[in-house]
């Protein structure tokens, strides 16, 4: 069985363990400190029965680890393993380089997700389009201008003159995922909807919120292997 089966199995199986809300309160409960089954018994209200069976799957998942106390040594504590629900993320993307962000036309998705990119992780990221327009949307360039962000309002670039080889693509529009093929296919897909069809603050703000929690929740498995100087906006 290969290595990234066997780590799947085992997320499934925190996820199962943490499926029930019993089990869930007692790894709160044991998110704060370590407790016997006793005091966990008592603190969530809950029979010493039914404490020992969740206690059972939690420690087979993982979860938690039994230990005796070095003052009454017949007294159990149970301290929680935080490693174990660390392995719930998924595991980290392979084979990065740079990571350039692509939307059709280089206007104001891409751009605002490479910079939000390199403002979040302190490296370099590039941005292009299918079908570049000849300037950054000034909404694009407001709405980052906002959140303390600079966008080039004249740095529009084409795919094929941006993407290399080893580059991980994300699209942020359905149309460049849908529209690219080899060579240069999207290794991820964001459907993060076209706030130049409203061209409205309220939507170019969605937009930028929707980007910022992508970038935040993707960010941390990616280590691309660049240097900061590779970004094209």
């Amino acid at each position: 069985m290969n290595t990234e089966l066997v780590s799947l199995q085992g997320r499934a199986r925190i996820h199962a363990a943490l499926g029930d809300p019993a089990r869930l309160a007692i790894v709160d409960t044991l998110t704060l400190g370590d407790a016997s089954p006793g005091e966990i018994a008592h603190d969530l209200q809950m029979p010493t029965n039914l404490v020992a069976h969740h206690v059972k799957v939690l420690t087979d998942a993982g979860l938690v680890v039994r230990g005796r106390s070095e003052g009454d040594r017949r007294r159990t504590y149970l301290r929680l393993r935080p490693e174990a629900l660390t392995a719930l993320t998924p595991p980290p993307l392979a084979r990065v380089g740079r990571v350039v962000f692509v939307c059709t036309h280089n206007s104001a998705r891409s751009q605002l997700a490479a910079a939000l990119w390199s403002e979040r992780t302190h490296t370099g990221a590039a941005s292009a389009g299918t079908h570049p327009a000849d300037r950054v949307h000034p909404r694009a360039v407001a709405v980052a201008h906002r959140h303390g962000l600079a966008l080039d309002p004249s740095a529009t670039s084409h795919v094929a003159d941006v993407v290399r080889d080893d580059d991980l693509v994300i699209a942020v529009c359905d149309n460049a995922h849908e529209e690219l093929t080899a060579p240069v296919r999207p290794r991820l897909h964001w459907s993060v909807p076209d706030p130049v069809r409203l061209d409205t603050d309220d939507a170019f703000e969605a937009a930028f919120a929707d980007l910022a929690a992508r970038v935040a929740r993707v960010a941390p498995v990616i280590t691309p292997a660049m240097s900061s100087g590779d970004r094209h906006d």
